[in-house]
């Protein structure tokens, strides 16, 4: 087994970095873990094995009691992957899908296979083969009574191959791609414990706060520099607040530079934090005074607009705290009916 000294873990992803799911992880808050041990290597724990599954929670834990340890809380959990400088990803902040092998459907592998998967306390293959199950319940705002994994992997690598990530199961699943690991020593109390607020998908303001628009512009992103060749005319006369996951909230910021000339419009996608907004996106809208309207899934927006060629939209979609903008969109004219009458034979 590995040591985990005491230290403070800052659980879950700061609102300032992504990728993050702002209703299922802390928002980086620090919480102080006295030491504890974690096993190396996903049960058995033997380097070359294949890790146990298909073992509902209680079993795993029946396992562990056997060795005289316990089930992990999801934040020791957490810890052992963070390592002492509470990184992203077990081994390091920047994501290498080679590391763990991420990026794939989970499946099983002899433990120690990847000898790179290691986080700087040492423990291994906490990523890219099956998800463990923790003693903690899923505190995540839901009734349904569910149980907390972590590790596995998936498609979204990125996504899924932080530490911070987790998912909640029902205890009395049994699958061949989660398994478990154990730890020993006094249990760390502490828990996610997470209010969800969710606002409406898309709210009018009107205009835009003063201070906010001019930290926008302090940041401008150059595909914003580029439209905007007169960037202390814009007038941002309208803005929206947009809440496209749970205790997730953006900012919207329309308006135009030039109006009466020859106008350059278009909408900021913000996210105000303690130390500053950040600037997520710039869409332009062309010539036409900006219009936004949100779609079915509070995810995604439309950013109506215009230039020399006609009417167009864009789609904006929030995806994992980043923001995606789509290319302009037009209506295809219909093409007009045939008046020919088809000939009798």
């Amino acid at each position: 087994m590995m040591f985990i000294p005491p230290g403070a873990l800052v659980a879950g992803t700061p609102p300032d970095r992504w990728p993050r799911i702002a209703d299922e992880e802390m928002p980086g808050e620090q919480v102080v873990l006295q030491g504890f041990y974690i096993d190396t290597f996903p049960y058995p724990n033997e380097d070359g094995a294949i890790p146990l599954t298909n073992v509902t929670q209680a079993a795993a834990a029946t396992l562990c009691a056997e060795q005289d340890k316990r089930l992990c809380s999801e934040l020791e959990w957490e810890r052992a992957c963070k390592g002492p400088n509470n990184t992203t990803y077990e081994y390091g902040n920047v994501y290498r899908a080679d590391r763990c092998g991420t990026g794939a459907a989970p499946a099983l592998r002899p433990s120690g296979f990847r000898v790179a998967c290691r986080s700087e306390f040492g423990v291994r293959d906490l990523h890219g083969g099956v998800w463990e199950w923790t003693s903690s319940s899923w505190g995540r705002g839901l009734t349904r009574a569910l149980t907390t994994v972590r590790g596995g992997n998936a498609a979204a690598g990125e996504l899924v191959a932080r530490c911070a990530n987790a998912m909640g199961r029902t205890t009395d699943q049994e699958s061949g791609v989660i398994g478990f690991r154990c730890c020993a020593g006094r249990k760390n109390e502490a828990e996610v414990t997470l209010q969800i607020e969710r606002g409406r998908k898309l709210e009018y303001r009107a205009r835009a706060d003063s201070t906010l628009v001019q930290r926008i512009f302090e940041q401008l992103p150059e595909d914003a520099r580029a439209d905007l060749s007169r960037p202390d005319e814009f007038d941002a006369d309208r803005s929206w607040v947009w809440h496209p996951i749970g205790n997730e909230e953006l900012v919207v910021v329309g308006g135009c530079e030039g109006l009466g000339k020859k106008p350059a419009c278009g909408v900021f996608v913000v996210r105000q934090v303690v130390e500053a907004p950040q600037v997520l996106a710039w869409i332009s809208s062309g010539y036409y005074v900006p219009s936004v309207h949100a779609d079915a899934d509070p995810r995604d927006l439309w950013v109506f607009g215009g230039d020399s060629l006609g009417n167009f939209r864009r789609l904006v979609a929030y995806v994992w705290g980043r923001v995606s903008v789509g290319p302009k969109e037009r209506r295809v004219p219909k093409r007009p009916k045939s008046t020919k009458k088809s000939r009798k034979r």
